[in-house]
């Protein structure tokens, strides 16, 4: 499988051969091992340091339930009638098929797959870029599409990509790719990164968003006993980055943000807050970023202030 997809979740893996994820984890540590492939944080990839990209068929059936879940809790961040940037991904092309429930909006985009979509949806424009198509994940690229985006200004942008550290930010496996990423990015006011548990902590060669002009992280709920993750999760919030993390059993609403873009947010004392939405605590160092006030308290007082 991984050398089919180029990288692999434990929990696919754990469904596909219909055993638990801990007898998983020690068979991947076993080949690891080996040298056939390498451990990431919730996964596993072709050994080689930087992964690969896989292409969108192999994408489409990695870590769905939490793709689900997340596009669920991203769309709760969309307001009728704003506009907003939405890059390529099979997570942001979920967060598309919701968003076509939401009336005035325009949406501007690169990716066929987004524009498929919301092409029926009611009181929904969808604005495409220029570019060059690419195949593999069915997104236009190039200086075509870079240049339809200048001059352009939207609420936000949602953005997906290959990994996420917060020492890099997100990332992706393919230099045209990225360069339209980084255009969407300029383009908005704040930017979510939308990215499950797998994508923590794998670096890839390309950087697109920048962790200091990361506004918020949607992600879904690590497995048990994965630290690395929760660590990285941590060390995302020490940055200023807003956690949601989404349940893979229930989707929610996401609440306001604090809409600081492009610079270092200032530094709070003690561990940033996490929202969680239909999900169970985390096991580990994550744990202490539960935010004590409740979300529609917390709504009420960012639209006050």
């Amino acid at each position: 499988m991984v050398r089919a997809n180029g990288a692999v979740s434990l929990r696919e893996l754990a469904r596909v051969v219909q055993t638990s994820e801990v007898t998983v984890r020690r068979d991947v540590r076993a080949l690891e091992a080996e040298g056939l492939l390498d451990r990431r944080h919730g996964g596993a990839v072709l050994p080689g340091g930087f992964t690969r990209e896989s292409g969108f068929p192999q994408k489409s059936h990695l870590a769905t339930a939490e793709k689900t879940a997340i596009a669920d809790v991203a769309a709760g961040l969309v307001e009728e009638g704003e506009a907003v940037v939405v890059g390529a991904g099979t997570t942001t092309q979920e967060l598309a098929r919701r968003l076509a429930r939401v009336p005035g909006l325009t949406v501007v985009t690169n990716s066929l797959l987004v524009a498929q979509a919301l092409a029926h949806a009611n009181r929904v424009e969808v604005v495409m870029t220029g570019g060059t198509l690419r195949g593999s994940n069915y997104a236009l690229v190039g200086s075509g599409a870079e240049q339809s985006l200048q001059g352009l200004r939207v609420s936000r942008a949602f953005l997906s990509g290959s990994g996420l550290t917060a020492e890099r930010g997100l990332s992706t496996s393919n230099m045209l790719s990225a360069s339209v990423d980084r255009a969407l990015v300029q383009a908005a006011a704040e930017v979510v990164v939308l990215a499950d548990h797998t994508k923590l902590g794998t670096d890839t060669m390309f950087q697109t968003v920048p962790t200091d002009v990361m506004t918020r992280l949607v992600t879904d709920e690590p497995p048990p006993h994965d630290d690395r993750a929760a660590t990285e999760l941590q060390a995302l919030a020490d940055q200023g980055v807003q956690i949601t993390v989404a349940g893979t059993a229930a989707g929610g609403s996401g609440a306001g943000m604090d809409g600081m873009q492009g610079r270092r947010r200032p530094r709070r004392e003690g561990p940033l807050p996490v929202q969680r939405h239909g999900a169970t605590p985390l096991r580990s160092a994550a744990a202490s970023l539960l935010d004590p006030q409740p979300p529609d308290r917390r709504v009420a007082d960012l639209r006050r202030r």
